[in-house]
């Protein structure tokens, strides 16, 4: 990958695209001006000429620096191109026979996907541009028209929060939605008050010191949440009794990364933001590219091995392979029968016998000999139950 990166890197540095646009500020100057110059004596054709001559003069240096600029990125992205083609020779294609997004249907929920990508990112412009697009190709998106002003209140508030360091549009969304908040156990609020303690506490900057503020806040707002956050609060407030050494008190870590808090703050809230509206944190899209980049390669290398051992893929639902995907790409548990060691699936559930034994579905129809009412013995233990007393367990 060295060699990738230095290509990389060198048409990272060839791209400025500072200098050209300087060029061609100087040549669009030169062109006004010898406008000016030929609009205040338009008879006088020597005038004109002369002009027109210097005007060549001028333009002629710049318009052959612009061309070496041009062929300096063009012989760096070529060099860039062949180097990706050198590292990367197989096709992304070639992972797999199957196309499963080629029908009408497959590509509305492509293109739905995509929409939902652009909303959630706050591009707004852009989405409603591929709205259009997709209506004059006929395809219905299915998406709620108070979505996207859902997430144009949500970006709106992100950017008072990072912007402008304003966390009242935070704090007051929280409070009309603690209902819903507190079913979902959620600290929301308290984070964001918290929040605010410490920036007025820190002088609202970096490397602040102690603010009135911060404890005339405290006596207002901290009171709603002593039942549960007792503690917290108590580190909070006493942390005052060590001005102004707080940085080498106990209670530094509190203060230390206010940037850090205000990240995280903002992550918070999109999370609960979307989990209130049925969404994930994170954009489907981004998540199933990322989790896809991830496993083609070992998909690359299953396919040349099965080609050339001349094997078919014969499972339909799973991989023959394991892709060792990150906890944070990790949606669902997977449970592998003890008795047959297959994993389990929809129409091969885990299921849980009254001993508290689980084995797969077909495991237990094997057992039972396809009677619901046939006594069975536990594989694991002594234990005898028939089929029907068996539960499914969802994990």
């Amino acid at each position: 990958m060295e060699s990738l990166q230095k290509e990389h890197d060198r048409l990272l540095n060839k791209s400025n695209l500072s200098k050209p646009l300087t060029s061609i500020d100087k040549i669009l100057s030169a062109l006004t001006t010898a406008r000016a110059q030929i609009s205040s004596d338009p008879t006088s054709t020597a005038a004109t000429a002369i002009t027109l001559a210097k005007l060549q003069n001028q333009i002629n240096p710049i318009v052959a620096h612009l061309n070496d600029d041009q062929k300096e990125i063009h012989s760096a992205l070529t060099k860039y191109g062949k180097a990706l083609d050198k590292k990367f020779k197989t096709a992304a294609s070639a992972s797999t026979d199957y196309e499963p997004l080629n029908g009408d249907r497959e590509s509305g929920l492509i293109s739905r996907a995509i929409a939902m990508h652009l909303i959630r990112e706050g591009s707004f412009d852009v989405a409603s541009m591929f709205f259009q697009e997709a209506e004059e190709k006929g395809e219905m998106l299915d998406i709620e028209d108070g979505l996207t002003r859902e997430f144009r209140d949500l970006y709106e508030i992100l950017d008072a929060m990072k912007v402008r360091r304003d966390l009242g549009p935070a704090i007051q969304w929280a409070r009309n939605k603690a209902t819903l908040l507190d079913a979902r156990g959620s600290n929301l609020e308290f984070e964001l008050c918290r929040l605010q303690y410490i920036w007025y506490f820190m002088g609202g900057e970096i490397g602040g010191v102690g603010n009135k503020r911060a404890l005339e806040y405290a006596r207002r707002e901290f009171g709603r949440f002593q039942d549960k956050y007792l503690p917290e609060i108590e580190k909070l407030i006493t942390a005052f009794a060590f001005l102004p050494t707080i940085h080498s008190s106990p209670y530094a870590p509190l203060f230390s990364d206010p940037e850090r808090m205000w990240t995280d703050v903002s992550r918070s809230f999109t999370k609960e933001f979307c989990s209130l509206l049925g969404l994930s944190a994170e954009s489907p899209l981004y998540i199933a590219a990322t989790a896809g980049a991830i496993a083609l390669p070992t998909l690359l290398k299953m396919t040349s091995i099965r080609k050339e051992k001349n094997t078919a893929w014969s499972s339909v639902n799973e991989l023959p392979v394991e892709i060792p995907l990150p906890p944070r790409y990790q949606f669902h548990s997977i449970f592998v029968c003890p008795v047959s060691k297959d994993q389990t699936t929809e129409t091969n559930p885990p299921m849980m016998l009254p001993c508290g034994h689980v084995i797969a579905q077909d495991s237990l129809h094997r057992l039972a000999k396809g009677g619901s009412q046939v006594t069975l013995k536990c594989p694991y233990c002594p234990k005898e139950s028939t089929a029907a007393q068996a539960k499914r367990v969802y994990l």
